[in-house]
């Protein structure tokens, strides 16, 4: 019965590995040498030594044999029974074995028992673990920044599991999904390859849809102007779902690289959108020209004029006043990606009529109407005098002088009422 139950053990972990190579696709001199090595470490710690066994394995049928090698002595004179064997002993094999020759015996694994096959199974289970690392590892350490498909196999609060078609297990954190992002366990998702992680030899591999990377991927699929190198994607600024800005350029004036990427009434950038959750997406041609680089990034607000300062990479750029709305954008998004694409901080201000300029009064004479700390507020955004505040976009107060809106709005009120006076 204890033999039947260990001949099992050795069937069912046979069977474990077999199935390991059909699903993980391991080459046959690895899986050879996997299993000798579990066998080869089972043996050396019962023996002692496993340099006189001989390991065959044969992992497309599922077996394997194992034979013991010896040297027969005389009997009585046997100091290593793992490597001699009596003389009386090796003719019970073969009655004509002499002194000194070799005896190569098979050995039956089962009989070393329970213990023995317990051991081997877990050395094997351990070294096929490694080696589904080594090979996770290996398919993509070196396809970061390309794109992959996978079937979202498991949904939790904070990433979501996708496997790929060999059932390798991707992680897509919360931090990369796009906020509108709905997913659904069985449905197949896209995301690029955001970095591949290996601590302790446990290889992640750590997915994203949040990335400009996997916009610039997708755009290269559907623009082949842009995989052939004709079109260079200079930069992209995104704000995941909501908005997009994209600045490219071409070397070869035949082409127009923004019609090129937008295609015939959108056609190219529809499935794009789409894919990221109707995020909109702006395609600007790039320039080296910083002032004309911003104001292009701008972007359907038309510039008036604009003082650029390199070194603290900021610029003031002054609009008609019913330009202003435009450049900033709901929820400010138009200016914070033409920030985000130019690197430059950006300011915007109403233009001031001639014949106004004069007529300014510093905040600090409104100290009487306005709290000390508001007006220090928004000082320190470089807003010194009540003009400059009221030429300045509402919602810029609000967000870089970081204000309450009620706030804002009656300071605003103070100020126009002593305009109007």
């Amino acid at each position: 019965m204890a033999a039947k139950k260990n001949e099992e053990e050795q069937i069912s972990m046979i069977d474990t590995f077999k199935e390991f190579k059909e699903t993980k696709n391991i080459d046959r001199t690895t899986l050879v040498s996997v299993l000798e090595e579990s066998f080869r470490n089972v043996l050396a710690k019962i023996f002692g030594s496993d340099e006189n066994f001989d390991v065959i394995v044969n992992p497309d049928k599922g077996d394997f044999e194992i034979y013991r090698n010896r040297v027969v002595v005389a009997d009585g004179e046997v100091e290593d029974e793992n490597k001699q064997i009596a003389l009386k002993d090796a003719q019970k094999i073969e009655p004509d074995y002499e002194v000194g020759e070799d005896v190569s015996e098979q050995v039956n694994f089962t009989k070393f028992g329970r213990r023995a096959i317990l051991n081997l199974r877990q050395t094997l289970a351990s070294k096929i673990l490694e080696l589904e690392h080594d090979s996770l590892y290996n398919k993509y350490k070196d396809r970061v920044g390309q794109v992959v498909s996978g079937e979202v196999y498991q949904i939790w609060k904070r990433e979501v599991l996708v496997v790929d078609d060999e059932n390798n297990e991707l992680i897509l954190p919360k931090s990369e999904q796009i906020p509108s992002d709905v997913y659904r366990k069985g449905e197949t998702i896209r995301a690029v390859i955001l970095r591949v992680d290996n601590e302790n030899n446990n290889p992640k591999i750590i997915l994203s849809r949040t990335s400009p990377v996997f916009l610039e991927r997708l755009l290269e699929a559907e623009v082949p102007e842009i995989s052939d190198g004709l079109i260079t994607v200079k930069k992209i600024a995104r704000m995941p779902g909501e908005r997009a800005k994209i600045a490219v350029e071409t070397f070869d004036e035949r082409i127009d690289p923004v019609g090129a990427c937008v295609g015939v009434k959108g056609s190219r950038v529809h499935g794009i959108v789409r894919e990221l959750c109707n995020e909109n997406i702006d395609v600007i041609n790039y320039t080296a020209n910083t002032k004309l680089f911003i104001q292009r990034a701008l972007s359907p607000a038309r510039i008036s004029s604009i003082n650029i300062d390199e070194e603290t990479r900021k610029a003031e750029v002054f609009l008609q006043p019913e330009e202003v709305s435009l450049a900033i954008g709901r929820s400010g998004l138009n200016i914070k990606l033409a920030s985000m694409l130019t690197e430059y901080t950006i300011d915007v201000f109403r233009e001031v009529p001639e014949g106004e300029a004069d007529e300014d009064i510093y905040l600090e004479e409104f100290s009487d109407e306005i709290d000390q700390w508001v007006i220090d507020a928004i000082k320190s955004i470089g807003l010194d005098t009540a003009k400059a505040v009221l030429n300045a976009p509402r919602e810029m107060l609000v967000e870089k002088a970081d204000l309450e809106e009620e706030t804002v709005d009656n300071v605003l009120r103070v100020l126009r009422a002593e305009f109007e006076q």
